[in-house]
């Protein structure tokens, strides 16, 4: 574990485990979490022998509760200071949800030998808001409600969206599990309110059209048919058409937090996808 301290003072935590010289894998953590959210994926490629890195976004987890940088270019410029200061080379970025809108707008500016490949998983590009672009987005008045809930009561508005939608924990035959529930409780309280408040802008308003047009590596875009966060049909069959090297891969009835109720099934397709 480290941090790093950015150009605006805000102190990045991060996770940095395995060997200096082999291959770094970059994990990018959604919407209200931390990198603690990947600790299966963290220990299963540690296992096969790669580098693993994962960051708490500013605002989130253990990094400072900065005042502002709560948007998409802020999050991304977080990332190369990362990147740098870990000198990380020929890494595949994962991102999961927001921390899919992350990798894209960083990937896409990335220094030349940073990145070899990328994988979006359950992730907000192209964008999620309804816009005369993409008139199948989700209403503002969705996100609106976002914000109203958290405001009024963010403790019990985070036990709710896991206890329900993020985990397909609502649907018939659901296999409830109490300790993902309060993990993901613990990480989202763990982290600053007016960042999360902020950053319901940042994953729904953000068009990265022209950043998923730019990125010239191998992406993975995975996303599960039962998403109920991020609706299937409104985001990754588009950003896989728009990605040049971009491939789809579908999981029939999966729920948005797959890599989580589903890591027997996900970890094996993104080793797969790493080691081509």
């Amino acid at each position: 574990m480290g941090s790093l301290t950015t150009n605006d003072g805000t102190n990045i935590f991060y996770k940095d485990w395995g060997p200096r010289n082999a291959q770094p894998i970059v994990f990018h953590h959604g919407w209200p979490l931390s990198a603690d959210d990947w600790d299966n994926q963290m220990l299963f490629f540690l296992g096969e022998g790669y580098r693993v890195v994962a960051h708490d976004r500013r605002g989130h987890g253990r990094s400072s509760q900065s005042i502002d940088g709560h948007e998409m270019d802020t999050y991304a410029a977080d990332v190369a200071a990362l990147a740098e200061a870990l000198d990380l080379r020929d890494a595949v970025h994962i991102g999961h949800s927001t921390g899919g809108g992350e990798v894209t707008r960083y990937v896409a500016r990335a220094e030349p030998g940073r990145v070899a490949k990328a994988v979006l998983v359950g992730a907000v590009p192209p964008v999620m808001v309804r816009t005369p672009e993409y008139p199948n987005g989700l209403p503002m008045e969705v996100f609106d409600g976002f914000r109203t809930s958290l405001a009024a009561n963010r403790a019990q508005y985070f036990l709710d969206i896991p206890s329900g939608p993020f985990y397909g924990f609502n649907r018939p035959g659901a296999e409830v599990s109490q300790g993902v529930i309060q993990n993901w409780w613990r990480q989202a309280m763990q982290g600053a309110a007016n960042a999360h408040y902020e950053c319901v802008k940042a994953f729904s308003e953000t068009d990265f059209t022209e950043d998923l047009k730019k990125i010239d590596v191998p992406v993975l875009v995975c996303h599960g048919t039962d998403d109920q966060i991020v609706p299937y049909d409104n985001s990754a069959p588009l950003a896989a058409k728009l990605l040049p090297k971009g491939r789809l891969k579908s999981y029939e009835g999966l729920p948005h937090g797959m890599l989580t109720t589903h890591p027997d099934v996900l970890n094996p397709d993104l080793l797969a996808f790493i080691k081509e």
